[in-house]
This record gives C-alpha cells, structure tokens and sequence, in this order.
C-alpha cells in the first residue's frame, strides 16, 4: 500500500523512487496537474530526478479543484484570508492519511501526544469553519490523556492561570499558538515558564503589523520565560507539517522535503544558503498533489533543514504560519 511505503521512508533512496512514482500517479490521474506538467512538456517518460519535477504553483488550490483520483472528499479544508478575498481550498479524500501524517511527524519531533498536556490559542482559526490546524489541534487535545488539554478562544485569564498552575506541578506541556494571541498573553500576564514549550504557527491575520521572525521571538521568550520559540510550518493545502525548535530553522518528517527555486528562473534551484523560492514535496500528499511551488522564501541551511524567512513581496497574506521577511 503507497501510504505505507510513504510512512516507512529511511533514506534518501526511497524517498526518490517513491517521489516519482507519486509523481507518475499524480501526471496521470490529476487533470488539473498533467495539463500544468504538458504546458512545460514534462511527463514520466522524461522525469528521473526530484528536480525535473513540476511543481504546481499554489495559486491553483484557489480556483481549481486538485485532486487525483475519483474518490469524493471526506472533507474540506479552507485557508483563512481577509474578507473579500478568494481562498485555497484542499479536497481531501483519504482524512486518515492526514492523520497518520500528522501523527507521525508530532511524535517524530515531541513524542506521544498521551504524555503531554496540549493547549490551543487559536482564536482565529476557531472562529471559521474549514481548518486543518484546528482539525490537528483537536486530535492531538483528544488525544491527550490529561484533562486539562483544550482549546482557548479569548479568555486570556483562564489561559495564564492555567499554564502557570500545570507548568509547577511538572507536567509536559505545549501551548500551541497564533503569534498575535500570543503576542495579547504576554502583554497582559507575566511567566516564568519551566516545563512549557511555546509553538507558534504564525500569522497576525490582520490583527496586528506584521514583524520579523527574530522580533516576534525575542518578545515571545522573554514573555514567557524561555528560551527558545518553537514553530510550525504547514499550510491548507499539505498534509504535513515540519517543525522548528528554535531560530527559524526547520526540519521536515521523512516523507517531505523542501528545495529552494531560484526566485528568477522558477526551473532552476539553488545551492545551500542561497535565498529563494520554497517548493514543498509532501509525499503524504500523494491523493491531491505532493508537488507545490509555494509563495514563501526560504534557505536550505544543511541536509533536511530550513530556514523559513517569509513571503514574495506582493504575494497574498495567507494562513500559513509565515512572517514577513
């Protein structure tokens, strides 16, 4: 079964063959994908490497349906966007998948949800219909075997006494969060937190001025009290997510990867440290399309790690959890 395989990748070898085979499947049975692929005169009979694979620009999940197969949906996932604007919409037609992806790459990165008391500041995401952020948070929450994981709208009081409580007894905790509710936490309540690790999934969805990674940061860790801010990278139309434990720089699960196109020559890609474009392979993904040429500026810094620096100018401020570069 491909999902197994995908699940089961060790090396770099067999994250290659089973690449262009999802890519073969994809050429094949995505309408939407194999005319963008036959526009740039690529098809399976000329693809042998990652690197000559097309890579469907984002954009499309706006105003195309992408899927492969025939299979109907199980759900619908939206991305957030300001009000008038057209959003990205994922057909998912295979949701354990997603949740074997995310699963598996939580508990690759932080261990068994069971052990850690999960809590979610998601007040933006809660308040729309259609998130696949929402969707992981609150598998992970059920997932919990502590009573006092949930989720968190606007009541910034119950959140502070709760976290300062849980974080001296000792318990593992996590407090997932977007960067502007954080942000209204620590300038209402101080921390000095001991045993909490602090994940922003970014985005000031237009509540606050857009800043720097470092700056967000800086502000994040002195606010609660640690030392590093974690992050997570993932957006509506993936099924996998990676994860940064510090300093932008992020790491993907075995079965994603990420190149950096060169920001001039959409074709071509760059060495190591070299700023450009950041396109995703998310194998996981292999029912919609694993292969997506995303909005966002990145660097690769050494074998499976990222430095995620933010958006193109003038492109649309989306739901993922980006900052402005």
């Amino acid at each position: 079964m491909l999902s197994e395989r995908i699940f089961n990748i060790s090396n770099q070898k067999d994250f290659n063959e089973i690449a262009l085979e999802v890519f073969s499947y994809q050429f094949q049975h995505n309408k939407v994908y194999r005319e963008f692929c036959e526009l740039l005169n690529r098809n399976p009979g000329n693809i042998s490497t990652l690197e000559e694979i097309p890579f469907l620009p984002i954009e499309f999940f706006k105003k195309k349906k992408v899927v492969s197969g025939t299979n109907p949906e199980e759900i619908i996932f939206s991305s957030s966007g300001t009000t008038g604007a057209t959003t990205s919409k994922h057909y998912v037609t295979n949701l354990k998948v997603y949740e074997q992806s995310f699963l598996k790459a939580f508990e690759l990165f932080y261990g068994k949800p069971e052990e850690i008391v999960v809590l979610a500041l998601l007040p933006s995401y809660l308040e729309r219909q259609g998130s696949s952020l929402i969707y992981m948070a609150d598998s992970l929450i059920k997932l919990s075997k502590h009573p006092e994981s949930g989720f968190y709208l606007d009541d910034l009081e119950s959140l502070q006494n709760k976290l300062t409580e849980l974080d001296k007894s000792g318990k593992e905790i996590l407090l997932l969060g977007v960067s502007f509710a954080l942000l209204d936490l620590v300038e209402n309540y101080d921390f000095d937190l001991k045993n909490t690790t602090i994940m922003e999934t970014g985005g000031m969805k237009g509540r606050r001025k857009e800043m720097i990674r470092e700056e967000l940061h800086q502000i994040l860790s002195k606010g609660f009290g640690v030392e590093k801010i974690h992050s997570e990278y993932g957006m509506t139309e993936l099924l996998s997510q990676a994860y940064s434990k510090g300093d932008g720089i992020f790491d993907t699960p075995p079965w994603m990867q990420i190149l950096i196109r060169d920001a001039e020559d959409a074709l071509s890609y760059l060495p190591e440290r070299k700023t450009g474009g950041i396109n995703v392979i998310d194998l996981a993904n292999f029912n919609s399309c694993s292969f997506i040429a995303t909005q966002d500026l990145g660097r690769k810094m050494q074998e499976n790690q990222t430095d995620i620096l933010g958006r193109f100018d003038n492109s649309d401020i989306r739901g993922c959890n980006l900052l402005l570069l």
